[in-house]
This record gives C-alpha cells, sequence and structure tokens, in this order.
C-alpha cells in the first residue's frame, strides 16, 4: 500500500481527530478567557450549528463518498492538472497547491458576498447573533455543495498532491475554528499572527452588523490576500466588545438560531441588492 492509498483510509479519522482536538480547544479557551459576553443562549446556538455539522457531513459523504481526496488521487491517476504534468519537487507541489487553494477560498468568499443569489445562501453563516468556534462550521447545506464543487474543480486544474489536499482540508476546519472562536488573545501576539494567519479579532469585524465591515477581511486562513487586495480592515469601528455581530434585518432567534429557520434564510425575502459596492453603509440588508 502506497502512502496515496494509506491517507485514502485514514483520512475520514485524519480530519475528524482534528476537528475534535481543535474543537475541544477552542471551547475551553471561549471558557476561559472569552472576548465577548454571548446575547444568545449557548445551548440554543450550539444545538443548532453542530447539528447542522452533522447535517452537512452526512449529506456530503453520501453525494461524494471519497471526497476532495478522492479526487486529487483521481487526477493523478489520470494525469490531469498542472502538478501532474509539469515536474516540480514534491515539496514545492505541495506548498503551492496549498497557497494556491486557500486563495480560491478566499476568491469564492468573496464572491458569495458579490453576487446576490450566492450572498442569499452564504448570509445563514453571517446571520448567527453571536460568534464562537460554533459560526466557523455554520454554513447552508447549498454553500458547502457549491464548495465542494468549486474545491472539485481546482483540484482537477491544479493537480494537487493527495497529501497537499488533506493538509489543506485540515488547516481550513483548524483556522476557521480557531478565527470564530470567542477567545481573548494578548494584543501584542494578536498583531503579530494577524501578519500571517487570519486572528478571530480579525475575523469578527467580517461578522459586523455594518455593511462596510462585513465587506472586509474575508480570508478563513492566510491574511496575506486581504492585505494584497484591499479588503483589510484593522479594527471595527465601535470596538470588539461593543460591535454588534449578525445581519441588520435579520434578528430573530427563530430564524438565527434555530436549525429550521436557519435553512429556510435562502428562500426568505427578495434579492434586492449587492451585498459589496451596491448599496450605501447603514441601509437595510435584503
Amino acid at each position: 500500500m502506497d502512502l496515496d492509498q494509506i491517507i485514502m483510509q485514514y483520512e475520514p479519522a485524519i480530519r475528524l481527530s482534528a476537528f475534535l482536538g481543535v474543537f475541544a480547544l477552542m471551547a475551553a479557551w471561549e471558557v476561559l478567557a472569552p472576548r465577548r459576553q454571548l446575547t444568545t443562549p449557548k445551548w440554543v446556538r450550539w444545538s443548532s450549528n453542530l447539528g447542522l455539522v452533522f447535517l452537512n457531513t452526512f449529506l456530503l459523504r453520501l453525494a461524494f463518498p471519497a471526497a476532495a481526496v478522492g479526487v486529487a488521487l483521481l487526477a493523478q491517476e489520470m494525469g490531469w492538472g498542472l502538478f501532474n504534468v509539469v515536474d516540480v519537487p514534491f515539496w514545492f507541489a505541495i506548498l503551492a497547491s496549498v497557497l494556491i487553494m486557500d486563495f480560491v477560498i478566499w476568491l469564492q468568499h468573496v464572491m458569495v458576498h458579490a453576487i446576490p443569489l450566492l450572498w442569499r445562501i452564504h448570509r445563514m453563516h453571517h446571520a448567527d447573533l453571536d460568534f464562537d468556534v460554533t459560526t466557523g462550521s455554520r454554513f447552508h447545506p447549498i454553500e458547502i455543495f457549491l464548495s465542494m464543487g468549486i474545491k472539485f474543480a481546482t483540484i482537477v486544474l491544479l493537480g494537487p498532491p493527495v497529501v497537499a489536499v488533506v493538509i489543506f482540508e485540515v488547516l481550513l476546519n483548524a483556522t476557521a475554528m480557531f478565527n470564530h472562536s470567542n477567545i481573548r488573545l494578548p494584543l501584542a501576539v494578536d498583531r503579530v499572527l494577524r501578519l500571517f494567519i487570519v486572528t478571530p479579532d480579525m475575523h469578527r469585524v467580517h461578522h459586523s452588523i455594518e455593511d462596510d465591515e462585513t465587506n472586509s477581511n474575508f480570508g478563513f486562513n492566510l491574511s496575506i490576500w486581504d492585505r494584497l487586495f484591499g479588503t483589510y480592515r484593522a479594527q471595527p469601528r465601535a470596538g470588539h466588545e461593543g460591535m454588534t455581530i449578525g445581519i441588520r434585518d435579520m434578528r430573530e432567534t427563530k430564524l438565527c438560531a434555530w436549525l429550521p429557520g436557519m435553512l429556510a434564510i435562502p428562500f426568505v425575502g427578495k434579492v434586492t441588492g449587492y451585498a459589496i459596492n451596491r448599496r450605501q453603509w447603514g441601509k437595510s440588508d435584503d
């Protein structure tokens, strides 16, 4: 059995172990050193957000049993993609693949804020009335399937090593939980970390109720993309304790914090404007 087959066999266990480990660490940190006071009972939000995780995992495994690593292995066997055609060192292919896939995720995130139909789906993530470790996994099943399709297309075009896909998936899940966590980091540590990766204080700005703050800090893992493309914002105007999390016109607990309402969000209201650069600050969100 070669390395790729071993990775394929143990990939679910690797990802699950990483998820549970990081989740437990962040959840404990939130209890010991919270950044903000929560406004909604934790059990309400956690039961819905984690219920969504189980639902999405079940649907993905049902629809795509081999997931992204299976597509990477198929691309390798068929000779599809850049790194299956161009001869480069293995370490370079891994590093470049992780960086390129991270950029694609950043670009995808910008697009779901810019295109009305995609924002309609993505806004369930932003409709969370609080911001903690479970917010990092709060995505509508439609968006999860859309994201998986984009990921498959990227893998087919890029031809990344199988191990690079696993590294990327683990990093993406871990950093999403980290930068959505309601944890207090020393400001000096935060200033250094955000030069390289997205910190909770950096990403919390993106979950502000204010439109211009929501349309900033799109990164999930590396912070370089927001700095390069001018979408970086250091702090929210109201400060991290004073800012309001969520969407201006979606504040009902039944819609924002209970699973049936959350799943209905893409089908609620009309698409009347763009999320990015199409509305004045403070205007209605939908």
